[in-house]
């Protein structure tokens, strides 16, 4: 797996997750998801569990990182599953991605 990949700020929702990635410009997006849904099958012992393909979208400025996030983050909320996006433990930020 290449190691110039930055996974920043996450959710896992129960049925799907989303994640914010940066890589570099030949950075191959739809390769690393493959790898990323095999490795997480094989740490939870489980036959793929994972529909195929995924859905992506190219972050462009801070503004749009920023409304980005803010949307994703209200989706356990949106879902009732919380009250508040803060309430949802199943949300972060691994590496801080520079968003410039």
């Amino acid at each position: 797996m290449e190691r110039s990949i930055a996974t920043g700020r996450y959710v896992i929702m129960p049925d799907h997750l989303h994640l914010f990635v940066c890589g570099p410009d030949d950075f191959r997006l739809g390769r690393w998801i493959g790898m990323l849904k095999q490795l997480l099958s094989k740490a939870i012992e489980s036959q793929p569990i994972w529909q195929r393909g995924f859905f992506d979208h190219l972050l462009r400025s801070e503004e749009s990182y920023g409304q980005k996030w803010n949307y994703v983050r209200e989706n356990p909320v949106r879902t009732g599953l919380v009250g508040t996006a803060e309430d949802w433990p199943y949300a972060g930020e691994i590496v801080i991605i520079d968003r410039v």
